[in-house]
Order: C-alpha cells, then sequence, then structure tokens
C-alpha cells in the first residue's frame, strides 16, 4: 500500500490511496472512513501522519467531518468547462449522473427595465419568468433565475423547462444557439438560498450571470444561478 523507503511523503502517499478509493467510489458519498486509529493501525504509521493526510482530504473538499460522528466521503465536484455553451441536464448526463430540476416559480411577467435591456427588447414586453432548483443524483447543485422572451419561445410549458430548454429550442423551434457571456464571482448563500440549496446560510457560493445568444445576436435567455460551491467547479483552457 505505501512504501516507507520513498521519497515520496508516507502521508501524501496514504492521501492517494484514499483518494483512489473515493474516486472509484470503493467509498461511498457519505459513507464513514475508517477512525485515525484504525488507518494508523493498518498503515503502521502514527495518528498524526494519519490526520495529515485527512486534514489534506478535507481541505481539497474529498471529505468533511462531522462533530462527535466522525469523517466522511464528501460528494465530488462538478467540473463544467467554460469553452462550450451546454445546458444543465446535458452536463449531468455527460457525467453519468441524472439530472432533475423543480419548478419553484414559472409564469409571464412584464421585462423591467434591466432585463429588457439584457434581453434587447422594449421594457414592458412580455418575457417568462422561471425559477429553477437544479438536482444531480438527488443532491441539490443550483438555484436558477431565468428570463425568456415570449416571443421568441411560444407555448413553453413547466413540463418543457423541468427537462432540456436548449433540446426545445433547438430540436423543436428549429433555432440555432450561437454562444453565450458568463460572468462569475464568489459570494454567500443567503437564507433562501441556502434552504432551497440544503447548506447552511453564509456558506460559499458562486453567482453567475449568463446570457445565451441565437445566431443572429438575439439573447433568448438571461440566467442568475447560485451554485454550491462545495459542489462545483469550473474548468478553463487557456492559449497563448
Amino acid at each position: 500500500m505505501i512504501d516507507k523507503h520513498s521519497p515520496i511523503p508516507i502521508y501524501y502517499q496514504i492521501e492517494e490511496f484514499l483518494k483512489e478509493k473515493i474516486v472509484s467510489k470503493q467509498y461511498e458519498v457519505d459513507q464513514a472512513i475508517p477512525s485515525e486509529r484504525e488507518l494508523s493501525e493498518v498503515f503502521g504509521v502514527s495518528r498524526m501522519t494519519i490526520r495529515q493526510a485527512l486534514n489534506d482530504l478535507v481541505t481539497e473538499g474529498y471529505l468533511y467531518r462531522e462533530k462527535g460522528k466522525g469523517t466522511f466521503v464528501a460528494a465530488q465536484k462538478i467540473e463544467q468547462p467554460l469553452h462550450e455553451v451546454t445546458g444543465f441536464s446535458e452536463d449531468m448526463l455527460k457525467r453519468g449522473m441524472v439530472p432533475a430540476t423543480r419548478i419553484i416559480q414559472f409564469g409571464e411577467t412584464d421585462a423591467d427595465k434591466q432585463i429588457a435591456a439584457y434581453l434587447k427588447i422594449n421594457e414592458h414586453d412580455p418575457i417568462y419568468k422561471i425559477e429553477r432548483l437544479r438536482l444531480a443524483d438527488e443532491r441539490p447543485i443550483a438555484l436558477e433565475h431565468t428570463y425568456v422572451p415570449v416571443h421568441l419561445v411560444p407555448n413553453l410549458t413547466e413540463d418543457i423547462v423541468k427537462e432540456s430548454f436548449y433540446s426545445y429550442v433547438e430540436q423543436h423551434l428549429q433555432l440555432e444557439i450561437s454562444h453565450a457571456e458568463q460572468t462569475i464571482e464568489a459570494g454567500l448563500a443567503n437564507s433562501k438560498q441556502a434552504s432551497l440549496l440544503e447548506i447552511s446560510q453564509g456558506s460559499p457560493v458562486l453567482f453567475i450571470q449568463q446570457l445565451t445568444c441565437l445566431t443572429n445576436e438575439q439573447p433568448i435567455e438571461w440566467v442568475r444561478s447560485t451554485y454550491r460551491a462545495d459542489r462545483y467547479k469550473f474548468h478553463v483552457n487557456m492559449k497563448r
């Protein structure tokens, strides 16, 4: 399991050994891992060495601790590449996860000045206002507020937005989505966000705004999302 004669620190070898068990799902999410005492006996090292390895895994988000109960396997972060426009359902299916959507609010309203400016429509034009909780494998990931011009997507229903909005736009309406712009910033969850995302108030979250456009540069949606920072991370491929 570990090589005590290796130049690689023993705590790091243990860390990598446990990480492999987590990634390969030999340790399931929310499963308690063996205690420091048990692990020290298994590896034949001090509890201080075990503690260092576990502390690193907690910091990296592979484990979490509950006071008085032990150390448990954390749900792994979902990595989202930022070089392509994909919908939430598409992302989750690609990762072998089961996407789900809980509709909190759905209906038509008039666009205010800010939303009209983003969507390049007139103030008071009709829009769909959609609030959705996004889940992967039954665990909440993000809270979304979406605004869509009614004239571009007529007859939109709750059933459609529960599935894949992008698929409906491209396959049913025959509209081509071209590109999107995103802004991402860190923040803290308020009481409503915390309750829906099943985290503590004040927990770190990612606030994301996305404007998605068709090939003619007409925006088809503006989305304000709140993502759990402990469940999501973004990947950017940059070239010089």
